[in-house]
């Protein structure tokens, strides 16, 4: 069992269960959120080595789920990496500016996520 811990914030069964697989695959302990809102109560007595941001999501958004993450003295070193289906021109960098570490477009790529995950995990 891995000491890893990932939180995927994902309203989306499928998208959410293909992140499971995987992380768990590559040995993550998986933490799983379907809102902003239970992200947020989860972060509260958890905290993750890195978030999995889906950025439309019902209630908070992920972006504005990302502003809170990062306001917050407790939570604001975790890495979070946007996974969306946000395409458009310009989008990538709102995301970033939102103060994502990076971004994963859907349809997910299983070989890069694993790989992004190590990649923010190790910079701790």
């Amino acid at each position: 069992m891995s000491d890893k811990n990932v939180m995927v914030v994902e309203d989306n069964e499928k998208n959410r269960k293909l992140m499971r697989v995987i992380l768990k695959a590559n040995g993550y302990n998986v933490i799983e959120a379907t809102t902003g809102e239970e992200a947020l109560n989860l972060l509260k007595d958890q905290k993750p080595d890195i978030i999995l941001m889906d950025i439309q999501l019902p209630g908070i958004d992920g972006i504005t789920l990302v502003k809170h993450i990062k306001a917050d003295a407790t939570t604001n070193d975790i890495p979070i990496v946007a996974v969306t289906a946000y395409a458009m021109k310009g989008d990538e960098q709102k995301i970033l500016d939102a103060g994502c570490n990076a971004y994963i477009s859907k349809p997910i790529n299983t070989q890069e996520l694993p790989r992004i995950v190590e990649k923010y995990i190790k910079k701790l």
